[in-house]
């Protein structure tokens, strides 16, 4: 999964080569990713969920009367977290890559977030915007913040990579991000 992980961030998750993951892997059968994962997208899933679950234990379910900004701060800071190690920054790099299939906008929620908190956070967000601008608004609004937000980390994971220096504080970041994302939200 470790290979996968750099060359899905690097390459792209429809340009990595499987053969090159399973080579890096120290694996002899080209076959190992469809014996230990059926697909390249069942890699990508269980990839997405191992970093689901490490931050769903970081997360805090909404309360009652948490408005925009609380919320957003919910699911902006156990994510950002994710900006301290080279395993996280892949991963929010290959969650750039699949922002646009998460369902919100639909409201069909994709398995992998099923039930989790983080589903919990955006579903309340679109409640809590549904009453100024109605549900189609409100979940458009939230799919699409949530496209900005995973293109901002997988940024700020290839600045924090870099050999450039790093604009703003990791704190300052968060702020910065939160107050943004809750703009585009209410704006």
């Amino acid at each position: 999964m470790r290979a996968a992980e750099r060359q899905f961030a690097r390459d792209g998750v429809g340009g990595a080569r499987l053969a090159s993951i399973v080579r890096e892997a120290g694996q002899a059968n080209d076959s190992a990713v469809g014996y230990h994962f059926g697909s390249r997208q069942g890699l990508v899933a269980a990839i997405a969920a191992e970093h689901l679950g490490t931050m769903e234990g970081r997360r805090k379910g909404p309360a009652p009367g948490d408005g925009v900004l609380e919320l957003v701060r919910k699911v902006v800071e156990p994510t950002t977290d994710l900006l301290n190690d080279e395993r996280g920054r892949d991963f929010l790099r290959i969650m750039e890559q699949l922002a646009g299939f998460s369902g919100l906008a639909t409201g069909r929620t994709v398995e992998l977030l099923t039930g989790t908190v983080l589903d919990q956070q955006l579903r309340a967000l679109v409640e809590a915007l549904e009453a100024e601008f109605g549900t189609d608004v409100a979940r458009e609004r939230v799919a699409t913040v949530v496209t900005f937000f995973a293109a901002a980390l997988a940024e700020r994971a290839r600045e924090v990579e870099s050999s450039r220096r790093v604009r703003l504080s990791h704190s300052r970041f968060v702020d910065h991000l939160v107050s943004m994302l809750t703009g585009a939200l209410t704006g």
